[in-house]
């Protein structure tokens, strides 16, 4: 009984956590819908309220998760359940538990260790976290599997950019190879631009923006690197 309880109080405090969470959450994202920093950094392209330089490919978050209290307790009591570990990590995640998500995410990948979306679960929560190093091993795990996953191989690059030791080099690379699968992907064009503008090669980044432009000349992504190269003019 006494560990039922101390659950229903963990479940109560994620629901109440998770709650305030979205609220704040969609108080900025009506009042900070325009602001784009000097210097580039990484922000899911998924979020607008954050305008920044780089822009991550993939979405993490889902929607609202029904009966949480309900989805805790089974993980907890079936931890060789794929589902229920996989639903625990996604609840933590909503609130940004990212250490709790993880845990949870990598209780599934042990169960069903080839779950390509798992990987890259594990991958998107390392990095939302800003552990770009530990979103680079999990990336590589996806991409052993599928290579030609444009999101994924996006994803990796910006690690490269983001980390404390950047590998500009490296990341251009990654960008490039995307660009093989998909040469008029928007997300990964309009990152190695912005790659390109950091490595003070404003040449290739106008290349890029050229490409940004001939593709969608009105996009979100054209407009947002042209005015980060246009800062530096």
């Amino acid at each position: 009984m006494m560990q039922k309880n101390i659950l229903y109080g963990i479940g109560g405090l994620v629901i109440g956590l998770l709650i305030g969470f979205l609220a704040a959450n969609s108080i900025n994202r009506s009042s900070s819908q325009a602001v784009i920093p000097n210097q580039p950094t990484v922000a899911p392209v998924q979020n607008p309220q954050v305008q920044n330089a780089l822009v991550k490919d993939q979405p993490t978050r889902g929607g609202m998760l029904p009966d949480i209290t309900e989805i805790l307790d089974k993980a907890v009591k079936e931890p060789n359940d794929f589902d229920a570990q996989t639903k625990a990590g996604d609840v933590y995640l909503q609130i940004k538990g990212f250490d709790k998500a993880v845990e949870f995410y990598e209780k599934a990948h042990r169960v069903k260790p080839e779950d390509y979306e798992t990987i890259v679960k594990i991958g998107n929560t390392y990095f939302d976290s800003r552990k770009f190093e530990q979103a680079e091993k999990w990336y590589q795990q996806a991409l052993a599997k599928k290579p030609g996953d444009t999101n994924v191989r996006t994803d990796l690059g910006i690690t490269f950019v983001e980390r404390t030791n950047p590998d500009l080099d490296r990341a251009v690379k990654e960008f490039q190879t995307s660009l093989q699968t998909n040469p008029r992907h928007e997300p990964t064009l309009y990152n190695l631009g912005a790659a390109f503008y950091k490595k003070g090669n404003l040449e290739e980044a106008n290349k890029v923006l050229s490409q940004l432009e001939t593709i969608n000349p009105n996009g979100q992504l054209a407009g947002r690197l042209r005015q980060i190269i246009k800062a530096e003019g």
